[in-house]
């Protein structure tokens, strides 16, 4: 979950269909429709053609799409990408591709990443995928490609009939793992301290998973969002969990 998504409900006419690539599953994310501002919809039209993509069933040329072989770290869930383009200018060395399914998020994206143009951190290596997460990793991901992921409060689905909506769950961390390099680091960071206790055991039941326990290709630190900044203000903890693959 992400700071746009915060305190959202969801009607039968938002409710995604079975069908649709962008929106093929109610399992992870809660749907939002949401109309561009002017100043929004310009952005979209001179940056959407070149660092953005909907979701589809081929396989992503990551090197051709970035126009270099390097480092490639997967955010899901960006929101309107407060971390992705700190992270992005923290690491120009890393190709960073952040997962987002809320349009009115990823055009305050692509405005983010259009106001470093023409400062001394121009960030040239972050690209946005318009979908659902699981449907990338499964149809667009090699195996073994990435270098990262990052899951930054995702959607605790709190009400215990909504659990199986959560995005992290034993499967996902099966394909998770089968995307990561040897050696590549999982991170995940909530604020809800049950979901906290569920993403553990099924990170640390995952064979594929590990402790890292040697030099993590990808850095740990995160800036701090306006949601986290108001989660702090109430008193939640935030659970930070990292896992490497095995093989390092």
């Amino acid at each position: 979950m992400n700071e746009a998504d915060q305190h959202t409900t969801e009607t039968s006419e938002q409710r995604p269909t079975r069908g649709n690539r962008l929106y093929p599953r109610v399992t992870s994310f809660r749907s939002r429709r949401g109309s561009l501002t002017d100043p929004q919809q310009g952005t979209w039209d001179r940056l959407w053609p070149e660092l953005g993509r909907d979701v589809g069933d081929d396989l992503l040329d990551i090197d051709g799409w970035f126009g270099r072989n390097a480092p490639t770290i997967l955010e899901i869930g960006s929101g309107t990408g407060t971390a992705a383009v700190s992270m992005a200018q923290a690491e120009p060395h890393v190709n960073l591709i952040a997962i987002e399914v809320y349009k009115p998020g990823i055009a305050q994206t692509l405005q983010r990443i259009e106001r470093t143009y023409g400062t001394e951190q121009p960030v040239h290596n972050l690209r946005v995928l318009r979908g659902d997460a699981v449907e990338v990793l499964e149809h667009m991901v090699a195996p073994e490609s990435l270098t990262g992921v990052r899951v930054f409060f995702p959607d605790p689905w709190p009400k215990a009939r909504h659990h199986k909506r959560r995005l992290l769950q034993a499967p996902t961390f099966a394909l998770i793992a089968s995307r990561l390099k040897p050696g590549g680091v999982l991170h995940v960071a909530t604020d809800h301290a049950e979901y906290a206790v569920a993403i553990e055991e099924a990170g640390n039941a995952e064979p594929l998973l590990t402790a890292v326990e040697w030099d993590s290709p990808i850095s740990h630190e995160r800036p701090v969002t306006k949601f986290e900044g108001k989660a702090h203000q109430v008193g939640s903890a935030i659970t930070e969990l990292i896992w490497g693959k095995i093989g390092a």
